[in-house]
């Protein structure tokens, strides 16, 4: 990124235009391509849910089957806040920060998108007031979901110094972990896990860096999200109307 920005190729705009057509060729490819595994992905095999789980949200005491608020689609974002933090993952609030446009869209088209972490559900009411966030946030704390599907690490884990973490056994201290699951349910009221993925598999959220990459900078980081901050802690940052008193 940096060579070419500091020595861009400046051509006349029928280069430009030749350059331009031959690029467009390789970006239909690659939308053919993401069909292509998006088809594959949705069809995945599903594993059916057994396990009762049980969470704590703005109504109370929630089961999965209820967080689907009568939809058969549902997204859950697993969103790292441990119970004793003051605040969130800053790549979880990065995130975060694209749910609630998109929820405009989905619960018209039969998808539920909402965001679970471990704390207890008192511990981020703050926080998410803080973000001005709209978007259904629950607590899976005192049940066994985060561990299940590998986004916080066991007891056993911990000890081990190791955690299984994207489909493998990852060395080093264990700790939370991004990541997004979906679930179906049937008519019959049976629920089923469908897809899940973890670390940079999230990027596909972030309609951010889809900007990002259409500039010549591009997403111009030396490190995952070395640039970002919590979206209230930018310079030119504006309190949000939720958070005007904070």
């Amino acid at each position: 990124m940096t060579d070419n920005i500091k020595n861009p190729q400046v051509v006349s705009r029928e280069e430009w235009l030749v350059a331009r057509k031959a690029h467009l060729q390789k970006e239909k490819e690659f939308t053919h391509l993401r069909d292509q595994l998006s088809a594959e992905r949705r069809a995945l095999p599903w594993v059916k849910v057994d396990k009762e789980y049980i969470f704590e949200g703005p109504q109370g005491k929630e089961t999965l089957s209820d967080l689907f608020n009568g939809r058969s689609q549902l997204v859950v974002y697993h969103f790292m806040f441990a119970p004793g933090w003051e605040q969130g993952c800053d790549g979880c609030s990065f995130l975060a920060d694209h749910f609630d446009g998109p929820n405009l869209h989905l619960p018209h088209h039969d998808v539920t998108l909402l965001a679970v972490s471990r704390a207890p559900w008192q511990e981020f009411q703050a926080f998410k007031k803080r973000m001005g966030w709209q978007f259904k946030w629950v607590s899976s704390f005192g049940s066994d979901f985060n561990y299940d599907y590998h986004v916080s690490p066991s007891e056993a884990e911990i000890a081990a110094g190791k955690m299984y973490y994207n489909y493998e056994e990852q060395e080093g201290e264990p700790g939370e972990g991004p990541g997004f699951s979906v679930f179906y349910k049937d008519e019959s009221g049976n629920i089923f896990h469908t897809y899940s993925a973890y670390a940079r598999g999230g990027d596909i959220l972030i309609n951010t860096y889809n900007f990002l990459e259409l500039t010549p900078k591009g997403r111009n980081e030396e490190e995952i999200m070395d640039w970002m901050r919590l979206h209230d802690e930018y310079e030119d940052a504006q309190p949000t109307k939720e958070a005007c008193c904070h």
